[in-house]
């Protein structure tokens, strides 16, 4: 039996280009003593994916040179040699950017697809919808009646921080998105408050007429001229929680920060980074409030599904382009 699997080839510089990754047809070996064979179904591809690529020190090990990249996938297992998974099973892991998988079963959770759609897994009820949950209620310690800004607010990560946020009593929700189609998905079927098209004018500015009061949280995907602004709308004691900065991922130079860091100081702000894998203690909390949530239809998600392991690398390039909506997911 063969396997399709993605190599990185070579580090990008700027923008990845396909010549920097291969398609790369291998040999599916049987499981050893311990270990399970998965057929994946779903893959995830994600921007932290980005910083993984080059080999500057980060949080994250970097992908290997001439070896099959690593990513969230949820799949079936066809061949088990281990107690507690079966054949036919479903599980997460962490194996994807391929169509088989051999893994220790330590590694495999198995999922329900029964209980919700095996995709789900990877985005609303699985890593980016706890990012989103410990990310706006742990680290930026919201509270019923604060204002919340979210950059990047139609992805799979800012969608759910400004849902959570109306769920639990914020007094008003503002969204920034790339195109006018996303603006009304956040206002129409989100429930946000207020969006806007961070293309059409200065983030600054429609920030000011979006958030009249200003802001109590900044959740942010993006960096840059969004950052700047939202220290510059937060109010006294704000938080902001760094999630990403997509808008600097492929920047080949050094970005400058933002020129009104003295608002930190004047306004007593907090800016906190969040790593989902600092939060996994709340996973079981997370499933228990939100996934009634899903399954009544109080929070919505989307999906932007890409079908097939041949392009996979082209789904990854369109989530730093902003091609998604919600959270893309790779169906094999």
């Amino acid at each position: 039996m063969t396997n399709r699997e993605w190599h990185l080839i070579s580090r990008p510089v700027g923008w990845p280009k396909p010549e920097d990754f291969a398609l790369v047809e291998t040999e599916v070996r049987t499981p050893r003593e311990g270990q399970v064979l998965v057929r994946n179904k779903y893959l995830s591809v994600d921007p932290y994916m980005r910083g993984r690529m080059s080999d500057a020190k980060s949080y994250a090990a970097p992908f290997e040179l001439g070896k099959v990249m690593q990513g969230g996938a949820v799949g079936e297992v066809v061949a088990s040699n281990a107690e507690g998974i079966a054949v036919g099973d479903h599980v997460l892991h962490f194996f994807g950017w391929r169509e088989y998988a051999v893994m220790d079963a330590t590694a495999a959770v198995k999922v329900d697809p029964e209980a919700a759609p095996l995709s789900t897994y990877l985005g609303v009820l699985g890593m980016t919808g706890l990012t989103a949950y410990a990310g706006l209620l742990r680290v930026g310690a919201f509270k019923e009646g604060d204002a919340v800004f979210v950059s990047g607010a139609a992805g799979a990560v800012g969608s759910q921080v400004g849902q959570i946020a109306k769920l639990k009593g914020a007094s008003r929700v503002i969204g920034s998105a790339g195109s006018d189609e996303k603006v009304k998905l956040l206002v129409e079927e989100y429930g946000f408050d207020a969006a806007f098209n961070y293309k059409n004018g200065p983030v600054r500015e429609q920030l000011a007429e979006a958030a009249p009061d200003g802001i109590d949280v900044y959740f942010d995907n993006v960096g840059g001229e969004h950052l700047e602004a939202a220290i510059g709308a937060l109010n006294l004691r704000g938080r902001a929680v760094i999630c990403g900065m997509i808008s600097q991922y492929n920047a080949t130079e050094p970005t400058p920060g933002p020129r009104n860091m003295v608002k930190i100081l004047q306004n007593r702000l907090r800016v906190e980074g969040v790593l989902v894998g600092d939060h996994y203690d709340l996973q079981q909390q997370f499933v228990q409030e939100v996934g009634p949530w899903v399954a009544s239809g109080q929070l919505k998600y989307r999906e932007t599904v890409v079908e097939g392991i041949e392009n996979n690398l082209e789904a990854f390039l369109g989530v730093l382009r902003g091609d998604n909506t919600g959270k893309m997911i790779v169906k094999l």
